[in-house]
């Protein structure tokens, strides 16, 4: 089978045949029909992200996959040849260890990929593979972030730092559930579709309007740059949270432990999602809260995995998810 494989003491990349997996006795094996094009498997061609438990040298890439189960292991019960599938994008190892699908293991820049059976939610017939591949990082990491991590209530005003990828489905969820959202990007195309998808204001992070919406219950940081964090603290209110999402690799900086102590200020760390936020917003799909069809902005052979990511590193038509179908 074709397959976008790195490998990661070069970094090189390149579609090139393996043999097709073979599931084991609790796995079962996936025709894929799309997987999702996401800024950490840039960062990992790159060398910013390395995977903490790869066994061996290379691996497949995509953490975002859905498709057909075609094959089962022999243990395998609770689902079927034939079922439409998402793959939960993590697990953990024997060790307890969570280990990520794509990076420690092979993904689905792939026609086949193998999956526990534990780890697979079905969907409808109703949600297209494309919109469903997104959901187990796109999606769920952004609801996590909002629902277990930030807490975030109807009523609540809260803003969204860059809205890229993540950012754009944090927007989209923050008004789902009620909130007020402020998105904040430097670009105009960004924070267009913000107010398109449900921002009720939109602003360059260096508009002195912003200081009028002091105040807010939660700030959320999916740009990943140090000085988000100095201006996402600056607009919060009494118990205010700002969720980090986005990775600088650089210190947190707490401008003043006085007024930090004093407003109960609190600054939480999130990554990832459970697989119960994944099963949440499957029924949100399939019962018509969530719609994802903007979400999509190209569909791409496999064959044209590295043309994906270069559109994706650039901001090429500042895409949401670029999508790969084998």
């Amino acid at each position: 089978m074709k397959a976008g494989r790195i490998h990661v003491p070069t970094r090189n990349f390149e579609v090139k045949e393996i043999p097709i997996p073979i599931p084991g006795p609790r796995e079962v094996r996936i025709k894929v029909g799309a997987a999702g094009v996401c800024l950490s498997d840039v960062h990992f061609l790159d060398g910013t992200l390395s995977p903490g438990y790869l066994k061996g040298d290379e691996v497949t890439l995509g953490h975002e996959v859905a498709g057909t189960i075609e094959l089962l292991g022999d243990e395998v019960r609770d689902v079927k040849v034939g079922d439409r599938v998402l793959v939960i994008a993590g697990e953990r190892n024997e060790q307890g260890q969570i280990t990520t699908l794509g990076f420690d293991y092979d993904g689905g820049y792939a026609e086949y990929v193998i999956a526990r059976a534990s780890l697979v939610v079905k969907i409808p017939d109703s949600l297209p593979f494309e919109q469903a591949a997104i959901i187990p990082d796109a999606v769920s990491t952004p609801w996590a972030a909002i629902s277990t991590t930030a807490r975030m209530k109807a009523g609540e005003r809260a803003a969204v730092f860059g809205t890229g990828g993540l950012g754009i489905h944090a927007v989209q969820l923050l008004k789902m559930i009620g909130c007020e959202v402020i998105a904040i990007d430097p670009r105009a195309d960004a924070r267009e579709k913000a107010h398109e998808i449900g921002a009720s204001h939109a602003f360059d992070p260096s508009d002195p309007e912003l200081k009028k919406f002091r105040g807010l219950n939660a700030a959320f940081d999916f740009a990943g740059v140090s000085a988000v964090r100095k201006q996402a603290l600056s607009l919060l209110g009494e118990a205010g949270r700002l969720v980090i999402v986005g990775i600088a690799n650089e210190p947190i900086t707490i401008p003043n432990d006085m007024a930090f102590t004093y407003m109960r200020t609190q600054i939480l760390g999130h990554y990832g999602s459970e697989p119960e936020h994944t099963r949440q917003l499957v029924d949100f799909v399939a019962s018509g809260k969530l719609d994802l069809s903007r979400s999509i902005s190209d569909v791409l052979p496999l064959s044209s995995a590295r043309e994906a990511l270069t559109r994706l590193e650039s901001k090429i038509g500042n895409p949401i998810r670029i999508v790969l179908k084998p």
